[in-house]
């Protein structure tokens, strides 16, 4: 077992002030948008474990230090996948980590996007390949051939928009803004079934004149400012993205107030962002991202419209399932990874987590022993696969592994 040294990314729409709370660290004055835990090569997690070297009779033993430097987490499972990850794990996904873990702190909002499923994904990636786009391209869209389903579990109150709503719940949202160009919109919307009426105001929105279109968000900003209550969500996406059609594309959206200990799963095609709040995130490791709207950076219309699936559906709420271990679980539909929480009290059984997964144990309140290391609000451990390990203390202990039908 491992403690975890962690990047925290500045993203622009960071919280200055969530992640350093949680902390108990001073912030910076610089947005402090996720921590990363895990092996994603943009950002892998260090750790302070002592080298292994092989001796002339393929005998492997250990290089003993004083103070062992510090090495990505990557670099470690690359040395040893199987005795990192499990046997079981390197056959399904390879030789690496296939989940990463977040904080994720969002004091503004974050763009609107979808994720591709794993057949799309890996169509687009031999694609893009196969035409010689670099892989760092503004314009590239598929960075890598895997999925990255997602699941965000709130920490404080969370506010995202998630999935299309119905046609008509939208054409009575823009409606009651009483802007005359959005009135095609609107009609749209009553007039279409419910995938066509969906399909094709969005495809409208994206390819309308961007200055004509900018005009438009400025006066449908203004009415949500007026109207406030259900509008005012809109008003505040506005403030941050002047001007932005995918001002317009999140009132086509289901809008979502997690409370602490609530989660969303996001799968392939669904529209979603993340307004503003604190949670814990766990992902597939991808960096496949549509984006639709909320960002300054490339829109695949084409593309995006294909991946997108047109269906209203009502933002499926998750709650953690209890366990008689004392283990909740988010449950999923899918295989890269699981995650779950322990709620501790002093003086009760310690929580057995072995598991023949890899793992990472993340503490968000209290204080939480685990193994012979002390954890507290953000600081965390990575467990490979098989190692005995148990927790005990008093406070909350997030779990990132792999899901248990995989193995």
């Amino acid at each position: 077992m491992d403690r975890l040294s962690n990047t925290v990314r500045p993203y622009a729409w960071g919280s200055t002030t969530a992640i350093p709370a949680l902390l108990g660290t001073a912030p910076t004055g610089e947005p402090q948008a996720e921590m990363w835990m895990g092996a994603h090569p943009g950002a892998p997690s260090r750790i302070a474990r002592p080298k292994s070297t092989t001796d002339t009779n393929g005998t492997t033993v250990t290089a003993h230090t004083t103070a062992p430097t510090e090495r990505p987490l990557t670099d470690v499972i690359a040395a040893d996948p199987e005795g990192e990850l499990g046997a079981a794990t390197v056959a399904r996904f390879g030789p690496r980590l296939p989940f990463l873990l977040k904080l994720l702190a969002a004091g503004s909002p974050l763009s609107l996007q979808v994720h591709p499923d794993l057949d799309q994904a890996r169509k687009g990636y031999a694609d893009e390949e196969a035409r010689g786009i670099p892989i760092d391209a503004p314009h590239r869209t598929y960075k890598d051939a895997n999925h990255k389903p997602e699941l965000i579990c709130a920490l404080t109150p969370f506010d995202g928009l998630c999935g299309f709503r119905r046609p008509t719940e939208a054409a009575d949202v823009m409606e009651a803004l009483g802007v005359d160009s959005l009135k095609p919109y609107v009609d749209l919307l009553r007039a279409h079934p419910e995938e066509a009426a969906l399909r094709e105001v969005l495809t409208a929105i994206l390819g309308a004149d961007p200055a004509e279109m900018a005009d438009t968000v400025a006066e449908a900003a203004a009415a949500c400012e007026r109207l406030g209550g259900a509008h005012a969500p809109y008003a505040r996406i506005a403030h941050n993205y002047p001007g932005d059609p995918g001002v317009l594309a999140a009132m086509l959206l289901n809008y979502v107030q997690l409370q602490p200990g609530e989660a969303l799963f996001l799968g392939a095609g669904v529209p979603h962002a993340y307004l503003d709040g604190l949670g814990v995130e766990i992902m597939a490791n991808s960096d496949n991202v549509l984006r639709c709207g909320l960002t300054p950076k490339h829109i695949d219309v084409p593309e995006l419209l294909r991946i997108v699936r047109f269906e209203a559906t009502e933002p499926g709420v998750l709650r953690p399932e209890a366990s008689p271990s004392g283990e909740e679980r988010y449950e999923t539909p899918v295989d890269e990874f699981a995650l779950s929480r322990y709620t501790l009290a002093s003086g009760a059984a310690p929580a057995e987590l072995t598991a023949p997964t890899p793992q990472i144990l993340l503490c968000t309140a209290g204080t939480v022993r685990v193994g012979e290391l002390d954890l507290t609000p953000g600081q965390s451990v990575y467990v490979p696969a098989a190692e005995a390990v148990e927790a005990t203390g008093s406070g909350t202990l997030f779990r990132a592994t792999v899901a248990a039908r995989t193995v």
